[in-house]
């Protein structure tokens, strides 16, 4: 199954997200991008992340290191609930007499 792109221009124009933040995004690490005929063009299944940074950026007015540091922390929480989580379900068992 083939990958879809999106041109990173036309993004930018429905978005109204201005194209130096995608490329700090690709700069800082946080997106890929692929580069062909001199266009830049960012996977589809990129566009949940990038939304979510679109959002802190814009909304919040967090700079692209800030983002960088946002990510990684709700990454680790997402990390830890699942946790929390599974912890939870072994508990239960251990109550219930396994």
């Amino acid at each position: 199954m083939g990958t879809t792109l999106i041109l990173v221009k036309d993004y930018c124009t429905q978005s109204a997200v201005e194209e130096t933040f995608i490329r700090a995004l690709y700069e800082e690490g946080l997106i890929e991008v692929r580069i062909e005929a001199n266009e830049w063009y960012i996977d589809a299944d990129q566009l949940r992340d990038l939304e979510q940074f679109r959002q802190w950026h814009y909304d919040l007015h967090i700079n692209v290191e800030g983002i960088d540091a946002m990510r990684h922390l709700v990454k680790k929480i997402r990390t830890m609930q699942a946790e929390i989580g599974l912890l939870k379900n072994r508990l239960r068992l251990h109550e219930e007499g396994w």
